[in-house]
């Protein structure tokens, strides 16, 4: 045999190995979830004008809402606010971990307007196996 001849049937068994290897695993067991989200919509309109709130459907899809501060004030970012909004974040996430859900994802965006007012919105997707 030549060395191409044996390179070539060498390749093809790494082939047929790593294919069967692959094709013959089993597929793992699927695990039921109930899911629940929470989100944050966090006002950055200057002047304090604008409106912030943490939305939670509950499990009959009634919208539960508590208020957060916004972050600016007439003087500018209000860090007390910052501070306060993300103790309440984080309660509400102490009490969804306390009934057995498990935060599985967070997904942020921003929304900026024209005149430099705007929203972080913040989406906090939390699990339960059923």
């Amino acid at each position: 045999m030549t060395i191409n001849t044996r390179s070539m049937l060498l390749g093809a068994s790494l082939v047929a190995a790593l294919f069967l290897g692959y094709s013959f695993r089993p597929t793992p067991a699927a695990s039921d979830y109930s899911y629940r989200q929470f989100s944050t919509i966090e006002s950055v309109v200057p002047g304090g004008l604008g409106r912030s709130r943490v939305i939670i459907s509950d499990q009959s899809d009634q919208e539960v809402g508590k208020d957060l501060l916004n972050f600016y004030s007439l003087v500018g970012i209000n860090f007390k606010n910052v501070a306060s909004n993300d103790r309440l974040i984080v309660e509400t996430i102490n009490e969804f971990n306390s009934t057995g859900w498990e935060l599985h994802t967070v997904t942020t965006g921003v929304q900026s307007g024209e005149k430099g007012g705007g929203i972080f919105i913040t989406r906090y997707l939390f699990r339960k196996p059923l």
